[in-house]
């Protein structure tokens, strides 16, 4: 009998591992990467007690150290073991992010992982394998989008590095994604990726705010230079969220009309959202052509939506806490935690 049970219970596994062979090779895949990164990370008061390092990485590193115990001792967040080790990418890109969309929807493709639930993206950690599984989106319909990414979280369960490629941005720019990392490993809600990421880029950038006025001025040059930026993406974030709008209202009124004939009038309005990106002014001339060589689809719209569409109710929200993160932070954990 017993035999039996131990039998069938393998048989069970078995059946269990083939059925999700994909996701356990992806997963391999993936922890293999996130392993090596690791591995070859440095303690950064290593790098800081090394009279062989340049001085401006050591800078560069100490002012994360600050933004880090600026986030956990001032904006609430957890108390983790990221950010206290280094790795040094080569200037090369170490991860790719692939998401998708339905191409007369504002849907996005979903993957299914075990703890995470569902995810309305995927990474990988070699370029050629993202492009495989997005030519197999792409054979079945749907618009995808590929990109670059310069930090990530691991929700606090491995120790993460700071990347040197995220030590290229501007004291703003660096501080808001350290704080925006620290938000996920701090509050990270099962098949709820709208509001995670939406409310990560909101406290990331209220935070780096935060930060740069208490560790700098009011006056200070990183402050405002910073508060210059946020307008230009702010600015460029209501654009896109509007022609998300106009994509979303095509797609109800072509719903009966042929797809061909749907192609074609999708393509038209994001051409003309395209080319009328450059009546808007900005401070920074880097927007302007930024659709030049390749136009946005669908899976490019959803990011906005995905990432700033809550931005304003969550204004709303820290404003009933006087503008106090901490007291917004400390509520959310208790409540999703």
């Amino acid at each position: 009998m017993k035999k039996k049970i131990l039998t069938l219970i393998f048989i069970v596994l078995v059946i269990l591992i083939l059925a999700n062979i994909r996701l356990l090779v992806y997963g391999i895949q993936q922890g293999w990467g996130q392993f090596n990164i690791i591995w070859n990370s440095i303690p950064i008061e290593d790098i800081l007690q090394d009279p062989s390092q340049p001085d401006t990485l050591k800078s560069k590193l100490e002012f994360t150290l600050k933004v880090r115990k600026y986030a956990v001792e001032k904006l609430g967040l957890d108390e983790s073991e990221n950010y206290f080790t280094y790795y040094d990418q080569g200037g090369k890109p170490i991860l790719w992010n692939l998401s998708a969309s339905e191409p007369f929807e504002l849907k996005p493709y979903l993957w299914r992982f075990p703890f995470l639930g569902s995810m309305p993206y995927k990474g990988f950690f070699e370029l050629d394998r993202a492009k495989k599984e997005r030519d197999k989106l792409v054979e079945q319909g749907y618009d995808t989008r590929i990109r670059t990414v310069s930090g990530w979280s691991t929700l606090g369960i491995l120790k993460d590095p700071i990347l040197s490629n995220m030590l290229e941005r501007g004291e703003g720019q660096l501080a808001e994604v350290i704080i925006h990392e620290l938000v996920h490993a701090t509050i990270f809600i099962k098949n709820e990726i709208d509001f995670n990421e939406n409310l990560a880029s909101f406290i990331g950038e209220s935070g780096a705010q935060q930060f740069l006025k208490d560790e700098f001025g009011d006056s200070s040059t990183s402050l405002i230079s910073y508060i210059h930026e946020l307008e230009d993406s702010e600015r460029f974030k209501r654009y896109m969220l509007a022609g998300t709008k106009k994509l979303d209202s095509l797609y109800n009124e072509t719903m009966e009309e042929p797809e061909n004939i749907r192609q074609q009038r999708k393509d038209s309005l994001i051409v003309k959202i395209s080319n009328n990106l450059d009546t808007v002014s900005f401070n920074n001339e880097k927007y302007y052509g930024i659709f030049d060589e390749n136009l946005p689809n669908n899976a490019y719209f959803m990011a906005f939506l995905r990432y700033h569409s809550k931005e304003d109710s969550l204004r709303n929200v820290l404003d009933t806490y006087d503008g106090n993160i901490a007291r917004m932070i400390k509520d959310l954990k208790s409540r999703y935690e």
